[in-house]
């Protein structure tokens, strides 16, 4: 509720442009629904309505109200079309665990034949990689699930074929296979490398 020792807010001001965008926003039905209450609270709020009366009017609470006024406020003068200041604010999540450094060690030792670390199998298994990772230092711990997910994330799959991190040099081979390194290394220099 609107308490009388706070003044009445000043009419939000929106420009003709503005104004048109919203509106629109409100009556097109392919607009989703949580932008169209945002919408009407923009323009009730540019109407002069106070936050009570939004919230009323609306079937909504106050701070909800009060959160779309001061965000439209913050955002005037953005150059984002009305669409994007009305959209979700961005959730920025947990901190990344693990370093790119890690994680590059990581997709180094994927590549890298298990023999040459010692262990006794013929390919690496996202459990065999956390272990090694831990054994190496380059992490404190991870779980087999989460290298899994790594190196899907890199669609590397070392349980299927071997790879390795540079092509080998071209000027040692012949000319047939020249071809094929160079082409290899145009596809490991383009603009996809690393998804």
């Amino acid at each position: 509720m609107e308490s009388d020792a706070w003044p009445p807010l000043p009419a939000l001001v929106v420009s003709a442009s503005e104004r048109r965008a919203l509106e629109q926003l409100v009556k097109r039905p392919s607009t989703p629904q949580q932008l169209v209450l945002r919408a009407k609270i923009i323009l009730l709020a540019s109407a002069g309505e106070s936050q009570g009366q939004i919230a009323r009017e609306l079937g909504i609470g106050e701070p909800m109200s009060r959160c779309w006024r001061r965000r439209w406020q913050e955002l005037q003068t953005s150059e984002l079309p009305v669409a994007e200041r009305l959209a979700d604010a961005p959730c920025p999540g947990a901190p990344a665990t693990f370093t790119l450094e890690q994680i590059t060690q990581l997709y180094a030792l994927a590549c890298a034949p298990p023999e040459q670390y010692g262990r006794p199998i013929s390919h690496w298994t996202p459990r065999e990689l956390a272990d090694e990772l831990v054994k190496q230092g380059v992490v404190e711990r991870i779980s087999g699930r989460h290298v899994g997910r790594l190196l899907a994330a890199a669609k590397l799959k070392p349980h299927r074929s071997r790879y390795w991190l540079h092509p080998p040099p071209t000027r040692t081979l012949p000319p047939k296979s020249k071809t094929s390194a160079r082409s290899t290394n145009k596809r490991l220099s383009g603009p996809n490398v690393g998804r």
